[in-house]
């Protein structure tokens, strides 16, 4: 351990200050409460340190850490009160743990005098937290305070990151205590990077030197492992196809020549057949996910399966590998990268352009450039704003078919471009997440998509943006429906729109009353100004447009289905 500060009297609530700046932290999330105001009244003394943003509900705190941390590589940080102030992080510290985002959540507590006796505002935090967290600890003793943030960041950040909850009792925070702070770098029978095995890499190599049809597969924990630039050296220099999860999308350029786009229910037609047409398939930082396999028993059974993750146990636990390669990608592809041969694979890659362009005729063509008028599509929308950004805007979206169509459409030319709900998907993670990027990359253009049911989910916190001045692009694809069910109710439940069809209110008219410039799009000749006005205006702008009533995404591989079940239209099957 590393000693940050020399030794000081001051409280609990004070030490907890001082130990989030001594971990780097300048911004944080957050609502205050009762059980947490010490330590409120303590970073008024701070605020030149470390920026307090104040969302308008505790769940909107910790997706907005989340959008933070995603894009700034550092630890994202909310602060809530006892009770129902820390009940409410649970919906984003599941989606934190499944998405492998690195979170300190603290959380003020009843005093330790209380615990256990019902008191006001109290709940068991540990308990409700544990199955969800990488860590959840409970400070009684305010001599605690350093030692469990500096565990907690060194939890949060290393190995396979993820969220950690450290509950304070309100004592704690009073009392006082010397201050002392030691950075955390090392914890016993916590081993986050394992050891690479050079004759597993070997062995991959020697896989790979034999492929004629090597597939990668690129997921998040490229980008979590800081290997943008490692992956880019071995897909060069083996020349092989790759595409990449919903998460793992802006790892790479999305116009580099060994693209084949995104994998998954909704992703591309090449790379989800060729799957099961690959003799050896690749998986870099990704865990096979269902929405990515479809039916395990036809995944890619023709295929010798080597894996490289940072988790031992992803490894065999949905798909049987032949090969596992333990570590942080950045070591591990630069190790094999080594041992591989300069190659390619035109040939093979042609295969995937030759699906390209019959998705182009069956389903792109149409989504993006309609010819025969009708409503506006929800992907010339996205298309029409990544073009006008130049490609080098961070998307965030909400869940639903906006999400889909946002993450086909849109264009990464930089890592770290795409901040999205994948394992848990969550409705109303957008907006509040979208503000999070915007403090975690303020130089950068935000554009959040969202749909008219999720928006209305987290819709207060217009309020956070009325308080701080945030500028994130609102682009509302709004079709007046909870579109993903009602698609899924076209296809499988026989046209029954049971409870999707949703009475919404005047979005403009309510982002004005939070002071949000907006203007409503509902002509196709309208849309091209219209998105230069949000981009152009400084502030947070909410541009809602009304697209098709009934609007599908295309392609799809039905729930269960195998991955070569794609559909391009309803009843139409590749």
């Amino acid at each position: 351990m590393k000693e940050e500060q020399s030794n000081s009297i001051v409280s609990g609530s004070e030490a907890l200050i001082r130990s989030l700046v001594a971990e780097g932290v300048d911004t944080m999330f957050g609502y205050p409460g009762g059980a947490i105001m010490p330590v409120f009244d303590a970073l008024y003394d701070h605020r030149d340190k470390v920026k307090h943003v104040l969302v308008r509900h505790e769940q909107a705190a910790v997706h907005a850490a989340q959008g933070y941390a995603r894009v700034s590589q550092k630890v994202g940080v909310a602060l809530v009160t006892s009770g129902p102030g820390a009940t409410n992080t649970i919906t984003g510290l599941t989606d934190a743990m499944m998405d492998s985002t690195p979170l300190v959540v603290i959380s003020g507590q009843v005093a330790s005098s209380l615990l256990g006796s019902d008191a006001f505002q109290e709940a068991d935090v540990i308990g409700i937290t544990q199955p969800v967290t990488k860590w959840a600890y409970q400070v009684r003793r305010v001599e605690d305070i350093p030692w469990a943030i500096s565990r907690a960041f060194y939890i949060a950040r290393s190995g396979r990151p993820g969220p950690v909850v450290i509950d304070i009792a309100k004592d704690a925070q009073v009392n006082k205590c010397e201050f002392k702070y030691e950075k955390t770098t090392f914890l016993r029978s916590y081993y986050p990077v394992p050891h690479p095995d050079k004759e597993k890499i070997a062995e991959a190599a020697k896989i790979i030197n034999e492929a004629k049809r090597p597939f990668a597969l690129v997921g998040q924990g490229v980008v979590l492992g800081k290997a943008e630039t490692e992956l880019k050296l071995f897909l060069e220099k083996s020349g092989i196809p790759f595409a990449s999860t919903l998460l793992g999308l802006s790892a790479m350029n999305s116009d580099h020549p060994l693209n084949t786009g995104m994998l998954g229910m909704h992703g591309n037609i090449g790379p989800n057949i060729n799957t099961n047409s690959c003799d050896v398939l690749i998986a870099i930082g990704m865990r096979f996910d269902d929405r990515v396999t479809g039916n395990l028993n036809s995944y890619a059974k023709q295929a010798k399966i080597i894996h490289f993750d940072i988790d031992p146990g992803e490894i065999d636990k949905n798909v049987k590998t032949t090969v596992k390669v333990l570590g942080n990608a950045k070591t591990t592809l630069s190790m094999i990268t080594e041992l591989i041969n300069s190659n390619n694979h035109n040939d093979w890659l042609n295969k995937f352009r030759e699906y390209d362009k019959i998705e182009y005729d069956k389903v792109i063509k149409q989504e993006l450039f309609p010819e025969n008028g009708g409503q506006i599509k929800m992907g010339e929308v996205v298309h029409k704003v990544t073009e006008a950004t130049g490609n080098k805007a961070i998307c965030v979206n909400d869940v639903g078919q906006h999400q889909m169509i946002s993450s086909r459409y849109f264009k990464f030319t930089q890592s770290r471009s795409l901040v999205t709900s994948g394992g848990l998907g969550t409705m109303g993670f957008g907006l509040p997440a979208a503000i999070g990027a915007k403090y975690g990359a303020p130089d950068r253009t935000v554009c959040v998509f969202v749909g008219d049911g999720g928006l209305q989910m987290t819709m207060h916190e217009f309020g956070t943006i009325l308080e701080t001045g945030v500028d994130v692009k609102i682009i509302l694809l709004n079709n007046n429906y909870l579109g993903m069910v009602r698609q899924w109710q076209e296809l499988f439940f026989e046209e029954r729109y049971s409870e999707t069809h949703l009475k919404n209110p005047d979005f403009i008219k309510v982002a004005d009353a939070y002071n949000i410039a907006g203007r409503i799009v509902t002509e196709r000749a309208e849309l091209d100004d219209a998105i230069q006005e949000m981009l152009n205006h400084k502030g947070s702008f909410l541009l809602e447009v009304v697209v098709e009533t009934k609007g599908m995404v295309y392609p799809m591989v039905p729930a269960g289905g195998s991955v070569t079940d794609v559909m391009v239209g309803k009843g139409e099957k590749v």
